[in-house]
């Protein structure tokens, strides 16, 4: 797979390219986990509700412990104990749902926050880069000798504008028909800087 273009000026874009997607990728990677963070700092109150409920809960529960063995009336009295332990559980459930709540709503916001930049770019970007790597690989099979220059001349002469071909030759079908070497290295070399390829060595 061929990801970068042989002239330096377009090797060079493409790695500046490359480098600001990673870039992006990192920033926004880290503004979301700094929206995260902000946003699991809203779940201290319900820690704390968790905390304080079944921190009660237990003395409660323990206090009801502690009178049931009171002769006569242990046993009525520690029924409120243990009613007021569960209302206590109940809190702390609440609070536990709180925190649960709060931390999933961090998980997707930081995920929006980072995923929607990123993916932006990321549309707007690869598509150009595998499209480049694609067609720059297929082509490099090609150029195995200077005997390719005509394929690539050819392929010039159907897809490069007639502003393009007009500077080269006022007849580029007629040289290219008639084996004129210089006209048709000038052409292949226009389609091959567009596929982000060099000429054969020794031309």
């Amino acid at each position: 797979m061929k990801i970068y273009a042989d002239s330096h000026l377009r090797r060079t874009r493409q790695l500046v390219g490359d480098l600001v997607l990673v870039l992006w990728v990192v920033l926004w990677v880290k503004v979301a986990l700094v929206v995260r963070d902000a946003t699991l700092a809203l779940a201290a109150p319900g820690r704390e509700i968790a905390d304080a409920g079944g921190g009660l809960a237990g003395t409660l529960r323990d206090a009801g412990t502690a009178v049931q063995g009171i002769p006569l009336v242990g046993d009525g009295i520690s029924k409120p104990f243990a009613g007021a332990g569960d209302a206590a559980d109940q809190i702390a459930a609440a609070g536990t749902a709180q925190v649960a709540a709060v931390e999933h709503l961090a998980m997707w916001l930081a995920i929006a926050v980072a995923a929607i930049p990123i993916l932006v770019l990321a549309l707007v970007y690869l598509p150009f880069r595998w499209r480049f790597a694609r067609e720059a690989t297929a082509g490099q099979r090609f150029i195995d000798s200077t005997a390719d220059l005509h394929l690539f001349a050819l392929r010039a002469m159907a897809n490069q504008p007639m502003r393009r071909l007009a500077a080269i030759s006022d007849d580029p079908a007629g040289e290219w028909m008639r084996g004129n070497e210089a006209v048709i290295h000038r052409l292949a070399v226009l389609e091959l800087q567009d596929a982000g390829l060099a000429p054969p060595p020794g031309r």
